[in-house]
């Protein structure tokens, strides 16, 4: 089996020889390339060293919650709510109609009793009204004054010019449809609502913000930690080199040795740059979670995390957590709303399939008055012109004085009343199948946000268990990194006194310094890689704002 494996081997790599004699002359590219041995400047890209701006981690969440542009979105829409909520009640503000208007008519004479061809009248109209919708149940009440001025050429017309004036009340009382709810206040409840989701959705951007800052701030801690470590393992680095050329100059190691070491140191330099460029792109990551604009002089500055790195581990059960979480996290209240507007929906559309019987009241008191018309020409010999003296003679005059006067008088001396109380009816012939349409479409609404809310629940459940156990796994993980740390610091001093003793080489003395560099960035990376845990927990439980000590309110 070996002979045959070795035998393919070699017949495929004479395939491979052939396939490259195939390819002809190769053109020769920077035969002689070697990297000149310089050394970057280094420094932070945009960014002047000496203007350090350090800030706790406080003071960022203030300027993510002022200056993020995703919150400043989220305070717009509840305004923008709020606005929709004063437009919905606006139906029920009391409003006054009214009209005013000239008309000229020039209509033929169709009666024996007068020689006129054309009977010519000239009116202006006017019309006061006032219109109130009352919430509580529906009702409409009017108030309405018409006054008209009408002048004609009729000489069976008593009055020219005649003033005929009316003032009514008038009111319309639901019954059954409309007296719970209607169209007017199904907005007005759910504009209340909306603006209560649009609230909710409010504190969660936030604390989205808030643990995306948290994450931010922890990861631009380690990133200057670490080139600290890099800057003092360099440092370290050199002096070993400098250590190991006494070595050399003793006989106790050779020359060559050196070159080992040197290589090291060059390793060590090239992680320095590695970590600024982590700096650089953490606190870019920051920056952008805080700066209010793209001229902001943050920009221009060093940020340095005054905070502690050790952060309090907070001692919390499953149950405990879970109990917060379904309490605080902001999907359970948003399912909440969306069930208090289906529950306005259900109401409206039960309401809706019901009959329409409408209540109606009105009271109506008119008036008539002008002057006798000069060209008023009765068909019949009236009283008076037979007999002055008679009784019907002043029944005339009475009633052509009453008819001469104000008509406001009429009005308010309630003369001409009119009263009418009645029932309006309005009965779909096919049962009303758009309404109950709409009601079985919020029924079915109904069981898909009790399906959502199950869902959720679920969801939070599974966040709050996976914080806690990625809590748990960072404590240990900090753990072991604190142990692998302090046995490197001993493995390394351990392995400079063998060298130095004749009992080691150099390159297990540099495969130690490597170690311990590796472990002390790990060590610290472990502490933030819990800080975060810590974070993702607060989200989990939907306690970020109260753990961050932050009221999220809007700006006015």
């Amino acid at each position: 089996m070996l002979l045959f494996l070795s035998f393919s081997f070699t017949l495929a790599q004479d395939e491979v020889e052939k396939k490259i004699e195939k390819l002809g002359e190769i053109p020769k590219v920077a035969p002689d390339f070697e990297a000149k041995v310089r050394l970057p400047e280094l420094e932070r890209t945009g960014v002047e060293i000496g203007k350090q701006r350090p800030l706790s981690l406080r003071e960022v969440i203030t300027l993510a919650l002022e200056n993020s542009k995703d919150i400043e979105v989220f305070r717009q829409n509840v305004k923008s709510a709020e606005f929709d909520l004063k437009a919905a009640k606006g139906f029920f503000e009391p409003r006054f109609v009214g009209q005013s208007y000239f008309e000229r008519s020039k209509t033929p004479n169709l009666t024996i009793f007068s020689s006129n061809q054309t009977i010519v009248n000239e009116s202006i109209f006017s019309s006061l009204g006032l219109q109130s919708f009352l919430p509580k149940f529906g009702s409409v009440f009017t108030v309405n004054i018409n006054n008209q001025r009408l002048k004609t050429d009729n000489t069976f017309s008593i009055l020219s010019p005649q003033e005929n004036t009316n003032l009514s009340f008038s009111l319309t009382q639901p019954l059954l449809r409309g007296r719970r709810i209607d169209q007017a206040r199904r907005s007005i409840e759910i504009a209340k609502k909306n603006l209560s989701l649009t609230d909710v959705q409010f504190r969660q951007k936030a604390i989205e913000v808030i643990t995306n800052v948290q994450k931010a701030y922890w990861d631009l801690t380690f990133a200057l930690r670490n080139l600290q470590v890099q800057i003092e393992s360099v440092k370290d680095a050199k002096r070993q080199l400098e250590h190991n050329r006494r070595l050399v100059e003793e006989g106790q190691l050779a020359p060559i040795d050196i070159v080992a070491t040197e290589t090291q140191v060059a390793n060590f330099e090239q992680g320095v740059y590695d970590a600024l460029n982590l700096v650089q792109v953490t606190e870019n990551a920051l920056k952008i979670l805080i700066a209010k604009e793209k001229g902001d002089p943050i920009w221009n500055e060093s940020i340095v995390p005054v905070d502690p790195v050790e952060v309090e581990v907070p001692k919390i059960t499953l149950n405990e957590a879970l109990e917060i979480a379904f309490e605080n996290r902001p999907e359970m209240e948003l399912n909440e709303i969306q069930k208090q507007i289906n529950l306005i929906e259900k109401s409206f559309y039960e309401d809706q399939t019901k009959p329409q019987i409408d209540l109606t009241a009105s009271y109506t008191s008119a008036g008539i008055g002008g002057s006798q018309n000069p060209r008023f020409r009765p068909p019949f010999p009236l009283p008076c012109q037979t007999d002055p003296t008679s009784q019907a003679c002043r029944q005339q005059l009475a009633l052509l004085n009453s008819l001469t006067g104000s008509s406001l008088n009429d009005i308010f001396a309630n003369r001409y009343p009119t009263f009418r109380v009645g029932i309006t009816v309005s009965l779909p012939l096919f049962g009303n199948q758009t309404q109950k349409a709409l009601l079985g479409k919020a029924l079915v609404e109904d069981d898909k946000i009790k399906s959502q809310r199950q869902q959720i629940e679920q969801v939070i459940q599974m966040d709050v268990r996976n914080a806690l156990q990625l809590l748990r796994t960072a404590e240990a993980r900090l753990r072991a990194a604190a142990i692998a740390r302090e046995n490197s610091e001993k493995q390394y001093e351990s392995e400079q006194r063998k060298l130095d003793a004749g009992q080691s080489d150099i390159y297990r003395l540099l495969e130690r310094q490597t170690a311990l560099t590796l472990a002390r960035s790990n060590e610290l990376k472990a502490q933030i890689e819990l800080n975060k845990a810590i974070a993702d927990l607060q989200k989990a439980m939907g306690s970020s704002l109260k753990a961050n000590n932050v009221e999220a309110r809007l700006r006015k």
